[in-house]
């Protein structure tokens, strides 16, 4: 790729709320890429990752496809683990105050968390570091001179602590450490750019950059990527949710949960989990718009694409081959009796009320032996909104077409 080639490529699936800066960040990339270049050497890239589950799913890999895309065009990759940052955990997306994990608890997560990232990442081009190598040696002065770069009105503006503000919730003045210390991280890396999601924007843009330059150092990049919408097409995908592909599910129900999300959220699953360039993306969507190709053959070749990064293409291959013989060839009873959802619903009302369970409690053991499926997936929690429309399985022979 030529440098324009590599921009776009590194740019894509970026989100800054504000086309300026993202415009400016896309400068900044190729300058430093040019410099690169000039100088003979790898970008330091580097991506923080606090790991406060062993349990992840789809939404989390996506920073790690992007320094996957570094590491594929010769840059040096930093997985970060926040053995220390866990100790506070990041209220940037949250309306409450954390709890604080052991550092046992982060030991455990940890290795399991970077296991399953070498599903996407190179193993051998990885670089693991904690950073409670650095943090945990810092002096009260120099936490002091860090500090004194931000004001209090930077954080109580922040849309998660206004809130607590305005409700009148605790807001803990340690967690207005967490975007120093992260911002810290950088600088103790000296990395050229740094990898988050759109709730990374003020510990990334603002922290991280304004530590840099008072440290004397060349601010970061900041690659900030889009937040994966669950299956749902709506919200973040959460486990919490029940709106999750786990990255540890079977080829079969991962293949199921990517064609049971709405057509809507496509451009955004090609652009943050897929391996595809930006001419492939454009492409596909051109064929959409036109009509060229049916959103459900594109929708089934991006399930693919995401069971063959995680299982392999023989195994994407053969959930594709199940899933067509269910739902295209029509595995299904010819007539099959129809239930209208109604707002609010969860996935035990639904069984309810549709009659294909006779009680609560047969209906959460169902959903425990993994005899629920809508449209091939498997449904894993009973108090879950009832996710969308489709064929709801209970067991082999009951269905339901709920509209």
């Amino acid at each position: 790729m030529n440098i324009d080639e590599q921009v776009a490529l590194l740019m894509q699936g970026t989100e800054y709320g504000d086309e300026e800066l993202k415009q400016t960040m896309a400068r900044e990339l190729k300058e430093r890429l040019l410099e690169a270049e000039k100088e003979g050497r790898p970008l330091r890239v580097y991506c923080g990752f606090d790991p406060r589950t062993s349990d992840l799913h789809l939404g989390h890999s996506v920073p790690m496809r992007k320094l996957r895309q570094f590491q594929e065009l010769g840059h040096e990759v930093t997985f970060v683990v926040g053995s220390f940052t866990s100790l506070i955990g990041d209220p940037s997306d949250k309306d409450k105050l954390r709890p604080r994990l052991t550092a046992d608890e982060v030991r455990h997560n940890a290795a399991t968390y970077a296991e399953q990232a070498y599903k996407i990442l190179d193993r051998e081009k990885t670089r693991i570091r904690f950073n409670s190598e650095w943090l945990a040696g810092l002096s009260f002065e120099e936490l002091i001179n860090l500090a004194s770069n931000f004001t209090l009105q930077q954080f109580i503006t922040r849309d998660n602590f206004r809130k607590r503000w305005e409700n009148g919730d605790p807001i803990y003045l340690h967690e207005t450490f967490y975007s120093i210390m992260q911002g810290y991280d950088a600088h103790a890396l000296q990395t050229d750019v740094q990898v988050g999601g759109t709730d990374q924007l003020f510990n990334i843009v603002t922290a991280a950059r304004k530590i840099m330059t008072f440290l004397g150092d060349k601010p970061n990049i900041a690659i900030i990527l889009g937040i994966l919408p669950g299956t749902d097409g709506e919200v973040k995908m959460s486990k919490s949710l029940g709106n999750h592909i786990p990255l540890l599910s079977t080829p079969e129900d991962m293949y199921g949960k990517v064609m049971s999300v709405p057509d809507k959220a496509m451009g955004a699953y090609m652009r943050l989990v897929t391996r595809w360039t930006p001419d492939r993306i454009a492409a596909l969507e051109a064929d959409l718009r036109s009509g060229a190709v049916h959103p459900r053959d594109a929708k089934m070749e991006i399930a693919r694409e995401i069971v063959s990064i995680f299982h392999g293409e023989e195994s994407a291959l053969a959930a594709e081959e199940a899933f067509k013989k269910v739902f295209q060839q029509r595995d299904l009873p010819d007539v099959m009796a129809e239930y209208g959802l109604q707002p609010g619903q969860t996935v035990l009302d639904v069984l309810l009320a549709a009659g294909l369970v006779a009680s609560k409690s047969e209906g959460r053991r169902m959903i425990e032996q993994k005899g629920v499926r809508l449209d091939g997936t498997v449904l894993e929690r009973a108090d879950a909104a009832f996710p969308h429309p489709g064929v709801l399985q209970v067991g082999k022979r009951r269905f339901v077409r709920v509209k």
